[in-house]
């Protein structure tokens, strides 16, 4: 017995020894983690190209929201955090856009700001603190991610561009120095795309440009909440890239595109006052005076509301058209769940902040800008010293301008309402021919099971001599047969596209209505018997009338109780 126990000890260690080097096998045999792609890009080459003058480029005072401060000569950039300002996103512009070359600029979170929230706050938009650094198009929306003219990354590490949301790096966060980068030199590989380093390390691989985007004057273009930025155009990296690599401010002016500063009337901003009626086209004519004016701001409530929503606010479940709860459109509802947002705090805040800053602005307020009281409350806040203040009024028979651009947004709308609708029939139809499709597939497969049964049955039948002409040739039949039927299914037929026009009746609307009332009934009582037209007297510095005026007399009494009468 002695000797077999000592052969069966000396088995097992042989097998512990060979379990042994087989794990160590395996972790040796580990496979290798795929190297990172090597870097294409190269050190910028001397450029003896003139550049822009010193200081030329940086933060625009006038492209950027109301809460966007800039401080120490636009080289740190800081939030409104009170009143709700808190919610909402803040965006500035560079005032220089790039067409060429490989250029960077830098960024650093030098402060993250926790304000205090008032208690019952029930849909607080995260993260608290956001920023997002990228590039966008001239005169489009200051908040990066809203729309199709801007790209960026952002501090969650993602890229993003209109409805497109892909994670492409690492978070970055306070005291981390962050670069973006544009290329569009022509002869380089990576050729029209937008890379992020943080700390000087490469944390995206190079992102294509959408084409929409390509060929377009791009502008560097901050978007924050929260927090307070060092913003660096250079001409000194604060973190040094992997390659030497150009610093905005240190671009060829053939590569730069500056952009022209906010008109100004006698060295002062100005600010406009809209005068005009409900339910005649007021908020419409503001639309189509922003659209053409792109570098006036809008300072009204339904701005807000559309402002936080864009932050990333979002609102309780819309109440029916027409009731008390819905508002209206000079008055909306705020229904955000945050109570700072709710009691329209943030209208206090930029009301304070507005008259301070060097920005051209429109204000319409159709109830307040319709009464003396209001109007002069609102020219002691707008100072004749800083401001050319203007009140255009909107009364009477429209100009050509003005129906030319209504006619234009119903078109434009038809347009989009005809496409979802051919969408949603291409979807249906779709459907129905997958269905269709998935039946003829079965109906094939019990042919081919029938056909193969035929075929093995004439095959025997022919071994035992028997003649099967007849059954082959009605055989060879069927399967012509289903082949002429699946070439049929493949022909498709072609819908002739009808082009979308306005009808007769379209082409008659002057006043476009809306889905909610520019005033509520209650709102247009209580402050009808005080609705007067401005007259330059009251300290305007210019008085217009946008439309043809049928008013001799600065009372609108009977203009408001008409306007109360075709509402019942």
């Amino acid at each position: 017995m002695a000797p077999k126990a000592a052969a069966e000890a000396a088995t097992e260690k042989t097998d512990v020894e060979m379990t042994g080097t087989q794990e160590q096998e395996t972790v040796t045999e580990k496979p290798k983690e795929p190297e990172k792609p090597q870097e294409q890009e190269v050190d910028a080459p001397k450029d003896g190209r003139p550049k822009a003058k010193p200081g030329a480029v940086a933060l625009s005072a006038q492209d950027c929201t109301v809460n966007a401060v800039a401080v120490n000569q636009g080289k740190v950039l800081m939030p409104l955090t009170e009143g709700g300002m808190q919610y909402l996103l803040a965006g500035a512009r560079c005032t220089a856009g790039l067409k060429g070359g490989r250029y960077m600029f830098e960024t650093r979170i030098i402060e993250s700001l926790n304000p205090t929230e008032v208690q019952g706050s029930q849909r607080t938009p995260m993260p608290r603190q956001l920023v997002r650094l990228g590039f966008s198009l001239p005169g489009s929306s200051l908040l990066l991610a809203d729309g199709p003219d801007s790209i960026c990354f952002d501090s969650e590490g993602f890229f993003i561009h209109h409805k497109s949301k892909k994670k492409v790096a690492s978070k970055f966060g306070r005291d981390q120095v962050v670069a973006v980068l544009l290329n569009l030199d022509a002869a380089s590989p990576n050729a029209n795309t937008i890379s992020l380093f943080i700390a000087g390390a490469r944390a995206s691989e190079p992102v294509p440009l959408p084409e929409s985007l390509c060929g377009k004057v791009l502008i560097p273009t901050i978007t924050y909440k929260n927090v307070s930025l060092e913003v660096n155009f250079g001409p000194t990296p604060r973190a040094a890239l992997p390659f030497a690599c150009r610093m905005l401010s240190d671009a060829a002016t053939a590569d730069l595109e500056m952009l022209a500063a906010a008109a100004e009337k006698g060295g002062k901003n100005e600010v406009v006052f809209p005068v005009g009626l409900p339910e005649r086209g007021y908020f419409d004519w503001v639309d189509s005076f922003i659209s053409k004016n792109p570098g006036y701001t809008e300072l009204s409530s339904r701005k807000i509301l559309e402002w936080a929503t864009k932050s990333g606010c979002s609102t309780a479940a819309a109440p029916r058209q027409g009731s008390a709860a819905a508002g209206s459109n000079d008055r909306p509802q705020a229904k955000f769940g945050v109570p700072d947002l709710d009691d329209w705090s943030p209208l206090k805040v930029i009301a304070a902040v507005a008259p301070t800053l060097r920005m051209n602005f429109v204000v319409p307020e159709l109830q307040k800008n319709l009464v003396k009281s209001d109007r002069e409350d609102a020219l002691n806040r707008f100072g004749a010293a800083d401001f050319h203040r203007k009140a255009i009024v909107l009364m009477g028979e429209p100009s050509n301008d003005y129906k030319a651009w209504i006619q234009a947004k119903l078109l434009d709308e038809k347009k989009a309402k005809a496409e979802v609708e051919k969408k949603k029939k291409a979807a249906e139809k779709e459907r129905l021919r997958l269905a269709e499709q998935r039946k003829k597939d079965a109906e094939a497969r019990k042919k081919k099971v029938e056909h193969d049964r035929k075929a093995r049955e004439i095959a025997k039948k022919k071994e035992k001599g028997e003649d099967v002409a007849e059954e082959e040739a009605a055989l060879e039949a069927a399967v012509a047969e289903a082949e002429e039927a699946k070439e049929e299914g493949k022909e498709e037929e072609v819908e002739e596209e009808t082009p979308v026009e306005l009808t007769e009746e379209e082409k008659e609307v002057v006043f476009m209505k809306l889905a909610v009332p520019d005033l509520t009934d209650q709102e247009l009582m209580r402050a009808y018997a005080h609705f007067t037209v401005p007259t330059k007297a009251e300290g305007f510095d210019e008085r217009s009338e946008e439309h043809t005026s049928e008013l001799q007399s600065p009372s609108i009494i009977s203009y408001a109780v008409f306007c109360l009468k075709k509402k019942k």
